[in-house]
């Protein structure tokens, strides 16, 4: 647990906590654990089980507690299962595939496997959103529908905002505070109960640091499924008008929302989704 916590200590209180969150879980829900390559992975599972399977990965430092928002809506129509990726700050394994290989996609794979889906929806954002993207373009058989907000591997990772924000950390909790709130577009009205979760979650945790493999326009035109994506105008973290526009251009069927105002920590979207997942 250590390699991706700053301390051990650190990890087992933002753990603790998580597990306390689970325990307000706004649905009734199951507590998974999926035996995958990469260790074991944390899956919360609601809504009717004879529903049709929806999976969700969350973005980078979060983990399920992310869409507890959505989850009333969504459960009502789909069998959810709440995904803890390897290697971030939820209750899966600390293992962390290499993203330059199909490792990702074989850890999904397992997780597939062990909930007994041979084929489901996916939404995922940001780090998430790279993932089921990933998967999706690997698997085409194995994804009915695609919902991605604001997802890496498209448009261009942006370094200079990103080490600006790095840096930020380094001066105590309000530099933490004020990077989370430059990083995500959040601004000085932002929700403070969500900028100072965030902020102690980074105190703690050591995100993944490596620029996310970039997919190409062929892998890109090889999706031929339902698919949506919302991206924020001012995204500070990837080049949002370059993500909508090589959706536009290699995927044209696709549904592409630009988001006005807002960055990388979009929210709100429980019934856009919720429509375009029910088709």
């Amino acid at each position: 647990m250590s390699a991706i916590y700053r301390t051990e200590a650190g990890g087992q209180r933002l753990q603790e906590r998580y597990r306390r969150d689970l325990a307000q879980v706004p649905v009734p829900a199951e507590h998974l654990l999926a035996p995958t390559r990469e260790g074991e992975t944390f899956v919360l599972a609601c809504g009717p089980e004879q529903a049709p399977p929806l999976v969700l990965l969350h973005g980078s430092g979060a983990n399920s507690s992310h869409w507890f928002a959505d989850l009333p809506a969504w459960s009502r129509h789909f069998r959810v299962y709440s995904v803890d990726l390897v290697g971030e700050p939820g209750l899966s394994a600390p293992s962390r595939p290499d993203l330059s290989t199909e490792a990702s996609a074989l850890w999904l794979d397992d997780v597939f496997e062990a909930l007994g889906l041979e084929r489901a929806a996916l939404a995922g954002l940001s780090l998430g959103g790279w993932t089921a993207l990933d998967y999706t373009i690997r698997r085409p058989d194995r994804v009915t529908r695609l919902a991605l907000g604001c997802p890496a591997g498209v448009g261009p990772q942006r370094q200079w905002p990103i080490l600006g924000a790095w840096l930020l950390m380094l001066f105590g909790r309000r530099g933490r505070e004020r990077s989370v709130r430059f990083l995500l577009g959040l601004g000085r009205t932002g929700d403070k109960a969500v900028v100072d979760a965030i902020t102690e979650v980074f105190a703690q945790f050591r995100p993944r640091t490596e620029t996310l493999p970039v997919f190409s326009d062929d892998a890109l035109r090889g999706l031929g499924l339902p698919v949506q994506v919302t991206v924020g105008e001012r995204d500070r973290m990837f080049d949002s008008a370059r993500t909508a526009r090589r959706f536009a251009e290699c995927v044209p069927h696709a549904r592409v929302r630009v988001l006005p105002g807002v960055g990388h920590g979009i929210t709100g979207q429980t019934e856009p989704v919720l429509e375009f997942l029910r088709g």
